[in-house]
């Protein structure tokens, strides 16, 4: 029998694998992944709440009904955790503001947690956001700093800063968070694990985000293999939300086409490396190393590589009017008292986007559209776009950005990130390789709309396949 600790360095599926051989069970692996918690938590603040006896009755369902040989759907007694601006049945959504109360009936699963349910997912707790989601680190009112696994003194990045520390650290092999403007990507990258940002509507978000369709929904996970499994779990239509896609066929499971590609690899797929998106964006040396030799792996693996640029300016100032306008929303619907309990940061953002016009969302639409066109004729001759995902790793944690002179607000330093949010396009963040100090690098990979196979599948060369 595995000894319980090994079980926290395992994919869900080589979790799946051994309940399947009886090795061991899903509840000695939740037992496992809760005693992993209750190591790193001190350290790296990832968890608002670990639901401990909850967990340890789902896995106790979990583990009879593989004995009985009656495992239920995909991820039956496997842990998972998900971010606290999501839904939850049982306990409080805080979303890392102090203006939410913990009082309340707290009954209703968003869409995502539903599906993890109804595919037998052991939910360990709710992961560390700051307010609202509204930033790229993981800094809050409410509960302070979430830091990285690979040094406690950097960032994890944001929003999904929780979800992302989880999973690098061994508590839990998957997580559920969100991204508006790289809030899966950003963390993932910074912590060293595979995060994806599907297409828009792929998975279901209910509540509606105040940010609109710049916020998607998405796994992050050790790997390419894991992240489309829970992808199949998560993604489908649900009539809470009406942007929501329609499911995929059953033989297009996300899992098994990835496992149809793993043959075949990244051989004829056509891929643009845009190291700096023209020369615009300033790279640290490290990063770009890493990520070109990532790049000429997947040209030796048999894709067509060529160094081309999409054919687009920053978008920020459409990105931000969005944002701003997002922040001003869900400000104004509390009372004066409870802004005075408010990130600083986010008050100054929604004071902005609360002195915009309808105009200017309008022109900031527009601009997304336009992106979006610009983008849709790049992909006809390129299967993928290849960026690093950040042009740096891990600052000092407690900061909004990085020291110096450098830029204040969180899109400053994302520059690769937030664009894709406006195109609604499948992109992930792929850890290869180090920095000098240890810190993950990360390199993404975007395809066109709806085409998250192809981004699986580019993911899964670079990131391995191991068996299940």
């Amino acid at each position: 029998m595995t000894e319980p600790s090994a079980l926290t360095d395992l994919t869900a599926r080589q979790l799946l694998s051994g309940y399947r051989a009886g090795t061991f069970s899903p509840l000695d692996a939740t037992r496992a992944v809760l005693a992993r918690i209750e190591e790193v938590q001190p350290r790296l603040n990832a968890f608002v709440r670990v639901d401990t006896e909850p967990a340890l009755a789902q896995a106790r369902a979990a583990t009879e009904r593989w004995h009985a040989g009656e495992p239920r759907g995909l991820l039956d007694g496997v842990p998972v955790s998900v971010k606290d601006t999501l839904l939850q049945a049982g306990g409080p959504t805080f979303k890392g503001s102090n203006t939410i109360e913990e009082q309340g009936s707290w009954s209703t699963d968003c869409p995502a947690v539903a599906r993890l349910r109804e595919h037998g997912a052991v939910l360990i707790g709710k992961t560390t956001t700051p307010e609202f989601g509204w930033q790229g680190v993981t800094d809050s009112p409410r509960t302070g700093i979430t830091r990285n696994p690979h040094d406690p003194a950097r960032t994890s990045g944001g929003s999904s800063g929780g979800s992302a520390a989880a999973v690098a650290a061994g508590a839990g092999p998957l997580s559920v968070g969100t991204d508006g403007g790289g809030s899966i990507r950003i963390p993932a990258s910074f912590c060293g694990v595979l995060g994806l940002k599907p297409t828009y509507g792929r998975v279901p978000l209910h509540p509606a985000s105040p940010f609109g369709t710049l916020s998607h929904a998405g796994p992050l996970a050790r790997d390419a293999a894991d992240a489309a499994l829970l992808l199949d779990v998560l993604s489908g239509a649900d009539p809470r939300d009406p942007t929501a896609l329609e499911p995929l066929p059953p033989a297009h499971s996300y899992a098994e086409a990835l496992a149809q590609d793993a043959s075949a690899g990244v051989k004829g797929l056509r891929i643009a490396y845009s190291p700096a998106f023209g020369g615009q964006v300033a790279v640290h040396p490290e990063v770009a190393a890493a990520v070109r030799t990532a790049v000429s792996r997947l040209a030796d693996l048999g894709a067509y590589v060529e160094e081309a640029d999409p054919d687009f300016a920053d978008p920020v100032e459409a990105f931000n009017t969005l944002w701003n306008a997002g922040a001003a929303r869900l400000v104004h619907q509390l009372g004066a008292d409870k802004r005075e309990l408010l990130d600083p940061g986010l008050r100054s953002i929604a004071a902005r986007g609360a002195r915009l016009s309808a105009l200017d969302l309008l022109a900031a639409q527009e601009a997304g559209i336009e992106l979006g066109r610009r983008m849709a004729r790049f992909h006809q001759r390129y299967d993928l776009l290849a960026t690093p995902t950040l042009p740096i790793t891990a600052f000092a944690a407690g900061r909004a950005a990085p020291g110096g002179s450098g830029p204040h607000r969180w899109t400053g330093w994302t520059p690769f990130t937030y664009p894709f949010n406006l195109t609604q396009q499948p992109a992930a963040t792929v850890p290869v390789g180090a920095d000098t100090g240890g810190l993950p690098v990360g390199l993404q990979l975007i395809a066109a709309r709806y085409g998250e196979r192809t981004v699986l599948r580019a993911a899964a060369a670079l990131t391995g396949h191991p068996s299940s």
